[in-house]
């Protein structure tokens, strides 16, 4: 598909957040200092949304639910829900297959925010 403008660059300033819809997926966009990620809002897991998660400065974000953590710069997964502690995690964590976090190329091009679709 292409590139697609997805925001003006002023409307994403320094260490902010902002959701933005295409067509049925909501694309978390986060731009931490100097860099931009872009990811699928929903955690793998149990697909839950992922839009307040800690944000660490490699670039690892981590699912506000269940802590499973993942790569921004490759969607990788770091952790896979190591919460709660204990056997509960062992559960949770069978509840899906570890999945990677669908991620997407940004780039700041003409004072907005472009985002790579794949098709």
């Amino acid at each position: 598909m292409g590139w697609v403008r997805i925001l003006d660059e002023e409307n994403l300033p320094r260490n902010e957040r902002q959701i933005v819809k295409i067509g049925r997926r909501e694309i978390l966009v986060i731009r931490q200092e100097d860099q931009i990620f872009a990811c699928d809002n929903h955690c793998p897991h149990l697909h839950f949304p992922i839009t307040l998660g800690r944000l660490d400065a490699d670039g690892t974000l981590h699912c506000p639910w269940h802590q499973s953590a993942f790569d921004l710069h490759t969607g990788d997964v770091k952790a896979w829900a190591p919460w709660p502690p204990g056997g509960i995690s062992r559960i949770l964590g069978k509840l899906s297959r570890e999945e990677t976090l669908p991620v997407f190329a940004v780039k700041l091009e003409d004072g907005g925010v472009w985002l790579e679709l794949r098709d």
